[in-house]
């Protein structure tokens, strides 16, 4: 089958993101790095320890999204179902940021990025998308019947 054209959309912003996410979490660790170096002592250190905890999840974060770039690229089967769960990570942190238990931006990025992920979950979940990835018609591949706990 070939590859749908929103996947191709799709399959690019994640690469585009991917690249992005790497120099960004690199670009974390050092300037964290940096200012823990000028503040200096335990609150140096703090500044700089938790600046690379954070760059390193950006890292994670950008090699799963060209990890997924990738697979829709190539219409793997498991990247249907990485898209599907960061797409619904992506919305519960819009929403935890929303109620301010994690940080965002500010609301109006929340309620684009939940718009967003919200319509590429849409996406992903068409009969001929899911048919593309080999996905199965409804339900999610190792629970057909729904997520427990979501029936």
């Amino acid at each position: 089958m070939s590859r749908p054209t929103g996947v191709t959309i799709l399959a690019i912003l994640a690469a585009i993101g991917g690249v992005l996410g790497l120099l960004g979490g690199l670009a974390i660790i050092g300037v964290g790095g940096i200012a823990g170096g000028v503040v200096g002592g335990a609150a140096g250190a703090a500044i700089g320890g938790l600046a690379v905890i954070g760059g390193l999840i950006v890292l994670v974060l950008a090699v799963l999204e060209l990890a997924l770039a990738y697979g829709f690229w190539n219409l793997r089967p498991w990247a249907w179902q990485l898209g599907v769960i960061l797409a619904a990570v992506q919305i519960v942190i819009a929403i935890l940021g929303v109620l301010r238990i994690v940080f965002y931006q500010d609301l109006s990025g929340a309620i684009i990025s939940i718009a967003i992920s919200g319509v590429i979950l849409y996406y992903l979940n068409q009969v001929e998308i899911r048919r593309a990835f080999n996905a199965p018609e409804k339900g999610f591949p190792g629970f057909p019947d729904g997520l427990p706990g979501l029936k």
